[in-house]
């Protein structure tokens, strides 16, 4: 009986050694047991007992709000061998709540016109964002927040007139947000007063890395107490310490959880140098409400137009094998994820992230790792530059993973922010993303330093919505080769051939991917991108743009109601476009050189190729019906008999976006296009810079619009949304866009594609019995 005894006990602690569960719940103690009829109250209190086990510890957190009044912080003191890993996890299927919340405990008076106020007796809370009841409210704003109007949910052009600031007694902690004026991102200022003049005294600006001045139009003014005026608008008086709001009318402000974000980051993992934090898990947890960044987004990232601030919800500096999984982050001020210098072997995966106010996940390495570094546009001569290649040291994230996340709805407070950003990185996987509704890209590699990332399967749409001169996936290369003079590189690359892959010394590749934006380009890779491999992926709606670059190979890649745009390329490129399948002429722009090898593609028509023959291009390309399986739903493969086919082109696996169940059922799914070198019925509407368009063809509508013939486009409705409001309008046949003559939504496609490079165009309109000419912004 003794020995059997014995060896029970020994398989006890055998199996205890294995791995110890704590938990935590919000009706919790900490000065309980962290059992699971006992728990701890906080996840700081169950990490601070995980250090005291050796063996895997996973914490489980049970469901609730978790106010954290610091981050929840992850050292070496943290770090734990490869099969001992930390887990922090959601309970069974419960879902805890992490925030930076102060609930306020208020006694509201009414003031005037169905404003409240209360008085605030800490002086220590931040009012940065407002919550009542879980739902944002807006900071006093002038033009009032309309949603779905971009940019910025409205704007005026006499934001900040004398004439309004004149009205405003006290504007000290006002912000003023601005788009950049060629709209390659926006711009922050804090007001510090007024001038004798009635002028606001203002500091910022500093958000873009190419700054310019406001744009006239696309402004607004926020923190002003006059422009306190309508429902779900709050404002704070911080020398009065009081709290004004104007709730909805089913609001009771008695019982109501009135919450104000506190806190920049969440959780952060911070190793040491030469000693990443490592091996910690996060999963199934919900990170909500944190406060907005965007005034001290300001350090320029190399040579690109960005400028970037190192903080995020989620933070980790010197971390390695950091897992974040199946977690929701939403609500958040800055960015949502952000991987500072040294991170190696972190993944970030079936995650849900939106309503962002900054990027969702970012990769941004020490810009001491980089060789001869330059921030400015221009860079100085090759004699100056250090012409070993790749980095220095290691302190830059690489060998990571962003896989199976669904991120939408993101730049929301900054404009110039991306669903994945990587800057000096390298080896970067991402793939089998959704992403769409968002400012600028999609995905946004800064630079080439240090390439060997690998972007494929993801679906990536409704992109470059409050930008311009961007695409649904957009590059910089301005590496230390590069030089804006297209001579003067033609010079330096025939003595250095070397040169272009100095800094991206693997290739990137974008493979099995579908883009779509209307506003640009499908993809964009831009000043000097090189050493990429493009290949099987769809695009939508604007087409591939190469500008300048070295060694870009695109093959077997599917662009609808778009073609290829060649920018400015340079001698001895060794470009390659071959295979693939254009929906239009080529739209080169100051192409002299046309690289290694443009052939073997497919195109439209007869007319298309010859044109592209004309420049010495596509000896052996072809033309015709690629016989698509079903284009109207999307599917781009080839019926056996397509001459596409024939030509080399080989089917594309269909395979877009998020895998998980989960994240399935919640992503949007891509507005699919309809071709537009199909024969169109009489009442066939097509989308149109989001404005619903048909070729006029009844005697109805002639009658109805006035016009002498049947001929133009009919612009059957018009939406906010479009970058043509309010100056086309329902009802106007558009007879002329960008010089070209229109008379059917055809000749509108092909007019569509000379303008991506541009910021306006005119376009004729038949309106009110004559013809009118308007400019309309396109950037």
């Amino acid at each position: 009986m003794k020995r059997i005894f014995c060896l029970i006990a020994f398989v006890s602690i055998t199996f205890a050694g294995i791995a110890k569960d704590i938990y935590v719940a919000a009706n919790g103690s900490d000065a309980n047991a962290g059992m699971l009829l006992k728990p701890f109250a906080t996840i700081q209190k169950a990490v601070v007992e995980a250090r005291r086990y050796p063996e895997k510890v996973t914490i489980y957190v049970r469901s609730g709000n978790y106010n954290l009044s610091e981050p929840l912080s992850f050292t070496m003191a943290d770090s734990r061998a490869t099969d001992k890993q930390l887990i922090i996890k959601a309970y069974a299927n419960e879902y805890p709540v992490l925030n930076s919340d102060k609930i306020l405990k208020l006694k509201w008076q009414p003031f005037r016109d169905g404003i409240w106020y209360a008085d605030v007796k800490d002086t220590n809370t931040k009012f940065d964002q407002l919550f009542v009841d879980g739902k944002p409210m807006v900071m006093a704003r002038y033009p009032n927040y309309k949603e779905g109007v971009l940019p910025y949910n409205g704007t005026a052009a006499d934001a900040i007139s004398d004439r309004r600031v004149a009205k405003w007694k006290n504007p000290e902690g006002a912000f003023v947000h601005a788009m950049h004026n060629s709209l390659w991102g926006d711009l922050a200022f804090r007001v510090t007063g007024k001038y004798a003049s009635g002028k606001l005294q203002m500091e910022g600006g500093w958000q873009n890395n190419r700054p310019s001045a406001m744009h006239n139009k696309y402004r607004f003014v926020e923190n002003v107490f006059e422009e306190l005026d309508t429902l779900n608008e709050w404002y704070y008086d911080k020398i009065a310490q009081r709290l004004y709001l104007k709730p909805a009318p089913n609001v009771n402000l008695i019982t109501a959880t009135i919450a104000s974000p506190q806190l920049e980051s969440l959780i952060t993992f911070k190793g040491e140098a030469g000693k990443p934090v490592q091996n910690i898990s996060i999963e199934g947890l919900k990170l909500t409400h944190t406060l907005r960044t965007f005034m001290k987004t300001r350090e320029p990232l190399l040579r690109s137009d960005w400028c970037i601030y190192r903080g995020a919800a989620i933070l980790a500096e010197n971390a390695a094998h950091i897992n974040i999984i199946d977690c929701d982050l939403e609500q958040l001020g800055g960015n949502a994820i952000l991987f500072n210098k040294f991170n190696q072997y972190n993944t970030v995966s079936g995650c849900l992230i939106r309503n962002v106010g900054a990027s969702a996940v970012v990769f941004v390495g020490d810009p001491k790792a980089v060789r001869s570094a330059s921030y400015n546009y221009q860079t100085g001569e090759s004699k100056d530059v250090d012409m070993t290649p790749g980095p220095v040291g290691d302190n830059y994230p690489r060998y990571c993973k962003v896989s199976d996340n669904l991120i939408h709805n993101i730049g929301e407070v900054e404009k110039q922010t991306t669903g994945v950003q990587l800057s000096m990185c390298r080896d970067i996987e991402i793939s089998h993303n959704t992403i769409y509704d968002v400012p600028r890209a999609g995905i946004n590699c800064n630079e080439g330093t240090w390439g060997g990332h690998y972007i494929a399967f993801n679906d990536v749409f409704n992109t470059v919505l409050e930008t311009g001169d961007h695409g649904a996936f957009n590059s910089w290369g301005r590496d230390r080769y590069w030089l804006p003079k297209r001579t003067a590189m033609d010079s330096l690359v025939k003595v250095h051939p070397e040169m272009p892959l100095l800094d991206v010394v693997e290739p990137i590749r974008l493979y099995n991917n579908r883009f779509r934006c209307d506003n640009g380009w499908d993809i964009d890779l831009d000043d000097g991108s090189s050493n990429y491999i493009i290949e099987n992926n769809v695009c939508l709606s604007g087409g591939i743009k190469l500008r300048e670059g070295f060694k870009r190979v695109v093959e077997n890649n599917i662009m609808i109601n778009n073609s290829f745009h060649p920018h400015v390329w340079f001698k001895n490129s060794n470009d390659k476009f071959e295979h693939n399948i254009v929906s239009a002429a080529y739209q080169p722009i100051r192409v002299i050189d046309w690289g290694n090898h443009i052939d073997h593609n497919f195109f439209p028509d007869e007319a298309s190729l010859k044109k592209a023959q004309s420049m010495h291009t596509d000896a052996n390309s072809s033309f015709g019906d690629p016989l698509f399986a079903n284009a109207a739903i999307g599917d781009y493969t080839m019926k056996p008999a397509s001459p596409a086919l024939v030509a080399g082109f080989k089917n594309i696996k269909m395979d877009f976006g998020v895998t998980s169940k989960r994240l399935k059922v919640l992503a949007k799914k891509a507005p699919i296009p309809q071709m537009m070198n199909v024969v169109l019925g009489d009442d066939q509407e097509i989308d149109f810079f989001k404005l619903k368009v048909k070729d006029l063809k009844t005697l109805a509508e002639q009658s109805a619009t006035g016009m002498a013939e049947k001929r133009g486009v009919l612009v059957v409705s018009s939406t906010v949304a479009s970058i043509l409001y309010p100056e086309i309008k329902p009802n106007d046949v558009i007879l002329a866009f960008a010089d070209d003559k229109v008379d059917n939504i055809k000749d509108l496609f092909n007019a569509r594609l000379k303008i991506q490079s541009k910021k306006s165009t005119t376009v004729t309109i038949f309106r009110d019995q004559k013809e009118q000419v308007v400019t309309v912004n396109i950037k």
